[in-house]
């Protein structure tokens, strides 16, 4: 049902529009997308940076280059919901990391002692966008350019909401595990054994055995990830506390200016030289907790459904009422400060410095389009 309302070939152009109303700036970084999935590819999203941003000795700014992939195939169903939730989130990434302004470069790369929880944190905020109903009735729009019902929504909520503890739990999951993990005797590390203890935390902390193994998770068997996925955690705890502070003080998120320059001052400037909690707390005027996010989880299904119900119906009449303007506003270029790049592999699709972003945005529907008819 809500395939109609993200189609993968819109996705990019909504990620700029929707960022570019945040007043979310790349500082001049220079991104590469590598989209589609494709045979032999990477099977996961990532971001990385040949290149950082940092302020030179003579006072000089290097901006930053950026690589990131997704695995979107564009004939499935749930594609696109599911690349522009990944396309938010790699570019959240690539959004922070580009507005570090430090006078090495040794603050903006994203390996140890760059906190993992700080740099998840920033993506996973601006991903959980995509599921806001106010972000859906702007942005979630079907070929005619009709936005999602609410009724899709509503089905959504009712289906997921009252089950939503259980990915904290899941979540919780995979720390405690390599915590026990690494805490066993040589003699304990035993094939048979790891496996006794993945489900025996399972049991401890879902309640029974999880519908993903967690020796199936990837962090958990992949060396340079190991005892990161707490990082996820405490991102999660960052996320619910940095939204229900703007909240409270802005009233809203979606196509809020005031979200950019807050996260760049807040959390993004710093690179590493500043301690990921210290920065949680001068924001939000609190200790990093999970209080926001159990609020939000101990929430009734209705209210929860009268609050995005609310959000949605003024989302809806916000965009009637500039219907007059927008019209104008759809021509207008995304200020991101930035060069964007789609690649399929070693083909270039589009390159933003030659003619701009929506005409990069464009380009890359119709490539997308082509591939589906093919």
């Amino acid at each position: 049902k809500m395939d109609p309302y993200f189609p993968f070939s819109k996705a990019p152009e909504r990620y700029v529009r929707s960022y570019a109303k945040m007043n979310i700036k790349y500082e001049g970084s220079t991104m590469n997308l590598d989209l589609l999935e494709r045979k032999n590819k990477y099977s996961n999203g990532f971001c990385h940076w040949p290149q950082v941003a940092w302020i030179k000795p003579d006072g000089t700014w290097q901006p930053s280059t950026a690589n990131f992939t997704s695995l979107a195939d564009p004939k499935a169903v749930g594609s696109g919901h599911r690349a522009i939730t990944t396309l938010f989130h790699e570019a959240g990434h690539a959004a922070h990391f580009s507005c570090i302004k430090q006078p090495s470069p040794l603050f903006g790369q994203e390996h140890p002692p760059f906190s993992a929880a700080l740099a998840e944190g920033q993506s996973m905020f601006l991903d959980a966008l995509v599921d806001d109903a106010a972000w859906r009735a702007k942005y979630a729009l079907d070929a005619d350019g009709n936005p999602i019902p609410f009724e899709i929504i509503e089905e959504e909520i009712k289906a997921t909401h009252p089950f939503k503890v259980r990915g904290l739990r899941a979540m919780l999951s995979v720390p405690y595990f390599e915590k026990a993990l690494y805490e066993l005797a040589d003699e304990d590390v035993t094939a048979e054994k790891i496996q006794v203890l993945a489900d025996d935390v399972e049991r401890n902390i879902q309640g029974g055995l999880g519908p993903r193994p967690l020796l199936s998770v990837p962090h958990i068997i992949s060396d340079e990830a190991s005892c990161y996925y707490h990082a996820y955690v405490l991102a999660e705890m960052c996320v619910h506390q940095t939204r229900a502070f703007i909240l409270e003080r802005d009233g809203y998120i979606v196509d809020n200016p005031s979200v950019g320059p807050t996260l760049t001052n807040a959390y993004w400037k710093y690179g590493n030289e500043r301690n990921f909690l210290d920065l949680v707390h001068e924001l939000t005027g609190r200790e990093l907790s999970g209080e926001a996010w159990v609020s939000e989880l101990e929430k009734g299904t209705e209210q929860l459904l009268q609050e995005e119900l609310e959000d949605y119906a003024k989302a809806i009449e916000e965009t009637k009422n500039k219907a007059s303007s927008e019209s104008k506003e759809e021509e207008e270029e995304p200020d991101l400060n930035m060069t964007i790049r789609f690649v399929d592999g070693d083909v270039l699709i589009s390159d933003s410095s030659k003619g701009g972003v929506l005409k990069a945005c464009k380009e890359f529907e119709s490539y997308v389009l082509t591939k589906i008819s093919d």
